[in-house]
């Protein structure tokens, strides 16, 4: 064992065990801290268990591999880390700028997920591209310095044990060991090495061995359980490296007689992939007379999950509660994809935004799109936003595929700003109901107001024209939903100021022939939602299931909407709701049109990032898959084990939505560069 005495030996095992511990107390501070995941639950389901070692594997691959440039330094004949002082020199620095670096990526890791519930991965390098919104955003949300202190002084701290373990190691006189014993050690820490490079010795093939991959952590289908085992470092640099291609022109063939049909395209041609339908005026048009209005509002970040018409039991939304009595009502709509720009995106061309890295809008040459906006010829067109429309280059899209939009954003405003995000939400609908009512009565409005108060840092503006805060306990708060009470009040205040948006309207004349359409863009990060399906919360669907209410009580009866309903097809709807006649290629349909293939399919992105996960959500399935059409598997959303695979109980129903899942999903890539205007 004379082996032990080596110096590099040593060494190369200290650095490496004690970077190994600096990531194994960062995946408890993560478990603890940011997973939601209760201690007792975690240790009493031994899914949770076997994440968490498939994690530790990875944190122990990620060490040796920082570890791999000092043992070759450490290992050169002369040169090397026992007889050059600069080496050493070298290797603090490298330990330095590794530390600080490790320290970064979980900094920025665990924000990440505390808001969109998704562990670091190439996605994030978007929020570069309006750097000065995203900090803002962050000093504005979060203890910056503390968490800067924070980062120095564990920094220091492992830099400091890296330094002791130098003096204790390399700086130490050279003892004479037996060559046979050298060679002994050595080659056993190579196999241990190569092992912990690998990361599993279960069922190895010595001749073509399989690497424990990133896919292992989703062995369970639980996304929540899947973050315990993800390294985000690894991660991070998996979905960079593997980039991203725009479509996939031989899925779309391949499955373009089924997608097709659905969309109902009018002549199907399989060579030019055309998705091309027409829809003239329909008979259940409005009444015949003054066209009608349309007012798009975006509610930022709103949930279905903490309305009250949908379940919430502490009552945060009694004004949208209210209108979902009086308009049509839909209990099961998804966003395609979760994110504002995306929301925006969707909305606007009827195209799911399913970029793999950035979003749509950050494309320059995929930004002028066709969209239904256009086929309202008559109407005057507005769009509204608070803040900067050039974060995520959103006013790209908006002024390149709106012909004649009118864009009013954060330097149009009187009010004052109140924090990163512009104008309070009830400023902007103030002074949106100012500009309405100065428009020449002579033709319809289409506007579109996009809010920003739900969303964080959550701020109560001093001038809310009343709005209180609600003081309640945080228990319970989190109890139903939300992860703050600042998280809650929000909420009530984005209900708040809807209300006072229909005492404006109502006062300002157009109430009564506007069809106001009211649309969640995402869910928040939540805390518990007992009052909604096991399956919301299990599969993810909460981040993507958001409220709609079309609400025009002078022109619509009162309905409910129970089948599953998707953010695409809202122009279409509308677009029939008004008499208007439109040529359409995207993926969007009127809901009132009859589905020829039965209950209609939502397609949605479960989890974003090089390797997606993708969904086709209905009123009671959801079949996920990852982006590859792998790993199928069909879930009953009313059941109260929604994580089963019920695929073989409903095998038609397993087939249909296999097909259309991954359709839907590779024509949507497609359209997003046919859809050009």
């Amino acid at each position: 064992m004379g082996w032990l005495q080596s110096r590099r030996l040593r060494y190369g095992v200290g650095a490496a065990g004690l970077l190994f511990a600096l990531l194994a107390l960062l995946r408890l501070g993560f478990v603890l801290g940011f997973s939601g995941i209760e201690a007792g639950r975690l240790f009493a389901d031994p899914q949770w268990l076997e994440t968490l070692g498939i994690g530790l594997r990875f944190d122990l691959r990620l060490a040796i591999l920082l570890m791999l440039p000092l043992a070759l330094l450490a290992w050169l004949p002369r040169w090397n880390l026992t007889r050059v002082a600069l080496l050493r020199k070298v290797a603090r620095v490298y330990w330095l700028l590794v530390l600080g670096l490790i320290g970064l990526v979980y900094v920025i890791d665990f924000g990440h997920y505390a808001y969109l519930g998704v562990r670091i991965n190439a996605t994030v390098l978007r929020y570069l591209e309006d750097a000065q919104i995203s900090w803002q955003m962050v000093w504005e949300t979060y203890p910056v310095l503390w968490i800067a202190l924070g980062w120095l002084a564990g920094v220091m701290l492992w830099f400091l044990g890296f330094l002791r373990l130098e003096r204790l190691t390399l700086a130490q006189k050279p003892r004479q060991i037996r060559r046979a014993s050298l060679a002994l050690g050595t080659g056993a820490t190579m196999v241990a090495v190569l092992l912990a490079l690998l990361g599993r010795v279960e069922n190895l093939n010595l001749e073509n061995p399989v690497p424990l991959r990133w896919s292992d952590a989703f062995f369970s289908g639980n996304a929540q359980v899947a973050a315990l085992g993800l390294n985000p470092v690894l991660f991070f640099y998996d979905t960079l490296k593997a980039g991203q291609a725009q479509f996939d022109e031989a899925q779309v063939r391949e499955h373009y007689p089924v997608v097709s049909r659905y969309l109902g395209v009018d002549q199907p041609d399989p060579q030019a992939l055309n998705f091309d339908r027409q829809q003239g005026v329909q008979p259940y048009r409005v009444a015949a007379g003054r066209a009608p209005n349309v007012m798009f509002v975006m509610l930022e970040s709103l949930g279905a999950s903490a309305v009250g018409a949908y379940g919430n039991p502490l009552n945060p939304t009694p004004n949208l509660d209210r209108l979902a009595a009086q308009s049509w009502f839909f209990k099961h709509f998804y966003v395609p994809v979760t994110g504002t720009a995306k929301t925006v995106w969707a909305s606007i061309t009827g195209v799911p935004d399913v970029t793999r890295q950035e979003t749509a809008t950050r494309h320059p040459l995929i930004t002028r799109q066709h969209t239904l906006i256009n086929a309202f010829s008559d109407y005057q067109k507005l769009y509204m936003i608070g803040g900067n429309a050039g974060w995520a280059n959103i006013n790209a899209l908006i002024q390149q595929s709106i012909d004649g939009v009118r864009l009013y954003q954060e330097s149009d405003w009187r009010s004052p700003l109140v924090d990163v995000w512009g104008i309070s939400d009830l400023d902007l609908f103030k002074e949106g109901d100012r500009i309405l009512r100065e428009l020449p009565q002579d033709r319809p409005f289409f506007a579109y107001v996009q809010t920003s108060g739900n969303h964080r840092p959550f701020t109560i503006p001093r001038d809310n024209d009343g709005f209180e805060v609600s003081a309640l306990p945080l228990e319970q708060v989190q109890s139903a939903g939300s992860r703050s009470v600042e998280q809650y009040n929000a909420v009530r205040l984005l209900d708040f100021n809807i209300g006072r948006l229909m005492e404006l309207a109502k006062a300002g004349g157009y109430y009564d022939n506007t069809i106001f359409v009211f649309f969640g863009d995402h869910n928040t990060r939540i805390s518990r939602i007992p009052h909604m399906p096991p399956a919301f919360e299990q599969l993810g669907l909460e981040s993507n299931h958001v409220p709609l209410l079309i609400h025009a009580p002078g022109l619509l009866e009162p309905r409910v909407f129970d089948e599953a309903t998707g953010l695409v097809d809202l122009l279409p709807t509308v677009a029939g709701i008004a008499g208007i006649p439109f040529s359409n290629g995207a993926m969007g349909r009127d809901i009132q049109q009859p589905s020829a293939e039965g209950e209609r399919v939502v397609p949605l992105v479960l989890r974003e990032g090089t390797f997606p996960v993708i969904g086709g959500v209905t009123r009671d399935y959801l079949l996920q898959m990852q982006h590859d059409g792998s790993a199928p598997t069909l879930h009953d959303l009313k059941s109260n084990t929604p994580l089963e695979n019920v695929a073989g109980q409903h095998p038609e129903e397993f087939r249909r939505l296999t097909e259309l899942t991954r359709g839907l999903h590779e024509s949507a890539r497609l359209m997003l560069y046919r859809n050009v205007r």
